[in-house]
């Protein structure tokens, strides 16, 4: 389960005693009792001899367990007894046998993968509960009296931990059933607890009476721009010509959820809100999302805010405070109308629109030199992005690509120049990092752009050779292509307690504090921005005492959150793709190694296909397809290449 590979991760790292759950002391003793933990300055912690982890790669009675918490080798075991892939297990270390770092098992005390789906087959003339992944017995002993019970199709939470069924989830027939499966796998709900609710409704309207030490910013013209069916509203923005300062002010949500309780709790499990094509499921509840902590137009709003003060001739930032502070937004834009307004097409309807199209003018200009000076030591990537439009049944109708425009530019140099200003202020906290790519990434990555009939010299700099190859890409008319490989080639950004810069945009230190409604990494920020202001060690403390495990909490949960909004249009896709078959579409080669693999680039685009029947195809190449099967329990579309896109 989540919550136990959590406490994991926290006692690798030592777990003060007050930040303790109940539930987590009853096994904490037990482990001590074991001697697999030590218990020093009320702080628990693994004796030096144990290890947790992951149990992977399993063979023939071996395995090697990936340890978690620590960026150490994996840990070859050499008898696995009756435990499993993806148990976690504690371990304690072989010291002084030769050879490659080993453990053996001294006890599995869990499932990685807690919750999982499982869905009603024919096999072999009976009725069977699979796991929906791999078509495998679920584990859950179910009699054939059970299962008459249950129709074909139907599908399940399972409960790996208990082995038994949690809920029916509905029918593998039924669009709808995919949002609950692949919310289901990670254990993720939409409902909030009345508990959480009813602190969420407990609070008042802002009343700028009852905050008379908050700085009043209410009258300057501040403005959102977001998109068009964006709810929450976290940034706000306004650029001061005259004194050449930029304001980025923030939604105050720490002001509401405070540290420990139901809702904080419920945040912290949540992590970061979740975007579907036709709705989202936020990390709070929507009172507070889309409501109070939302940066409404022409209602005040607490807000913490970054005073940003530039210098016009080198862009460098010679000043800036960060404060907490009350605003009134005048006026909430999305990014089809500022675009329209920097095209010439929308103009000003009254006197306080002309102030803030205005500032916008002024501020473009500068944002535009801001991106030039980041693309000197930064990189510039055209992936595309695909957004979905799905009926009133969630099926797939319409796909369109998303291309960053100039307001989409001018929002994104504003926020990551108030998370640079957060990342300096600690040595310690919550950072954003990108390390750079290792040579065996980039090697594979320059093995297969020179099979396209790409020259691949290597310069002084990764970033030189790379923007070598990017130049070469847009004369090939294949640049979104291979950005799209580069991007693959490199790590993953994370969350870490220290800092290390971040590669891919060329910033020796960054972070993450202006989105605290939908990412609970900023409302870390924001807390310990706050206890360094005030002094308050007690505040400051309590995150920095659980930092570490709070980093690699967060990291995990995004990329829960990512993988769910992979596979639920992955799911879209194959149903699409279902009513379609033997059908022929325009399609481009994404991969010739391991397997062939092909992306849809007609009417609906970005479907992932896995090519079965194909001759001499090479990577780009644009070619038709014809869909050949559908595996809608796996999202799986099969496809064969039946011509190319220079044939006659």
């Amino acid at each position: 389960m989540h919550e136990l590979k959590t406490l994991l991760i926290k006692l690798t790292h030592g777990v003060s005693e007050q930040d303790i759950s109940q539930e987590e002391l009853l096994l904490i003793k037990e482990w001590l009792a074991k001697k697999y933990l030590t218990f020093k300055n009320n702080s628990y912690k693994f004796n030096s001899k144990y290890r947790a982890g992951v149990l992977g790669l399993v063979q023939k009675g071996t395995a090697y367990l990936h340890v978690i918490g620590e960026n150490v080798k994996d840990l070859y075991i050499e008898e696995i007894g009756s435990a499993t892939e993806g148990d976690l297990i504690i371990a304690k270390r072989l010291i002084g046998k030769r050879g490659g770092a080993s453990a053996t098992i001294a006890e599995v005390v869990g499932r990685e993968e807690s919750y999982g789906v499982g869905y009603i087959i024919k096999k072999y003339g009976h009725k069977s509960l699979v796991d929906i992944k791999t078509d495998h017995p679920v584990g859950v002993e179910l009699s054939q009296e059970a299962l008459q019970n249950y129709a074909l199709g139907d599908v399940f939470k399972i409960d790996h931990q208990e082995h038994k069924i949690v809920e029916r989830l509905g029918s593998i027939d039924d669009p709808k059933v995919d949002e609950k499966i692949v919310l289901a796998q990670y254990n993720k709900h939409d409902a909030f607890d009345e508990e959480v609710l009813k602190i969420a409704r407990s609070f008042t309207p802002v009343d700028a009476k009852k905050y008379p030490n908050r700085k009043d910013l209410r009258e300057l013209p501040f403005c959102t721009i977001d998109p068009v069916t964006a709810k929450d509203f976290d940034d706000a923005i306004y650029w001061d010509d005259t004194n050449s300062t930029l304001y980025v002010a923030i939604a105050d949500v720490s002001e509401y959820v405070k540290p420990f309780g139901a809702l904080d709790n419920e945040a912290i499990y949540r992590g970061f809100s979740i975007y579907l094509p036709h709705r989202s499921i936020p990390m709070l509840p929507r009172e507070l999302s889309e409501t109070l902590c939302s940066l409404q137009p022409h209602i005040d709003r607490l807000a913490y805010v970054f005073e940003i003060k530039l210098d016009k001739e080198t862009l460098e930032v010679t000043d800036s405070k960060v404060y907490e502070a009350l605003i009134h937004s005048d006026r909430r834009f999305n990014y089809e109308e500022i675009d329209a307004f920097f095209e010439g097409r929308l103009r000003a309807k009254n006197q306080e629109e002309k102030i803030i199209f205005d500032s916008l003018s002024k501020l473009r200009v500068i944002t535009d030199r801001l991106k030039a000076k980041r693309l000197e030591h930064g990189f510039d990537f055209h992936s595309i992005e695909i957004s979905m439009k799905l009926d009133e049944n969630t099926n797939l109708i319409a796909t369109t690509e998303s291309k960053e425009t100039p307001s989409h530019a001018l929002i994104e140099d504003c926020m990551l120049l108030a998370n640079k200003e957060a990342a300096k202020r600690y040595d310690r906290g919550i950072f954003r990092i990108h390390e750079p790519p290792s040579q065996s990434k980039l090697q594979a990555l320059y093995q297969e752009l020179s099979a396209i009939g790409m020259q691949i010299e290597i310069k002084n700099t990764i970033k030189e050779t790379i923007e070598a190859i990017q130049q070469q890409a847009r004369e090939m008319g294949i640049e979104s292509e291979v950005d799209t490989l580069i991007i693959r080639a490199q790590m993953q950004a994370r969350y870490a307690p220290f800092n290390s810069g971040h590669f891919g945009l060329g910033f020796e230190e960054y972070t993450h504090f202006t989105s605290p409604i939908r990412r609970y990494s900023d409302l870390i920020v924001h807390r310990l921005l706050k206890a360094i202001a005030k002094g308050d060690k007690k505040e400051g403390s309590y995150v920095l005492r659980n930092i570490e495990t709070l980093s690699m909490m967060i990291s995990e949960k995004e990329r829960e959150a990512s993988t769910i909004e992979s596979d639920y249009k992955a799911r879209k896709y194959a149903r699409w793709a279902k009513e379609h078959l033997g059908k022929e579409f325009k399609a481009k080669i994404t991969a010739t190694d391991p397997e062939i693999r092909a992306d849809l680039h007609d009417t609906i685009m970005g479907a992932r296909l896995h090519i079965t029947t194909a001759q001499n195809v090479v990577l780009f190449e644009d070619v038709t397809v014809r869909i050949d099967k559908v595996d809608i329990p796996r999202a799986r579309i099969y496809a064969a290449v039946v011509g190319k896109a220079d044939d006659v």
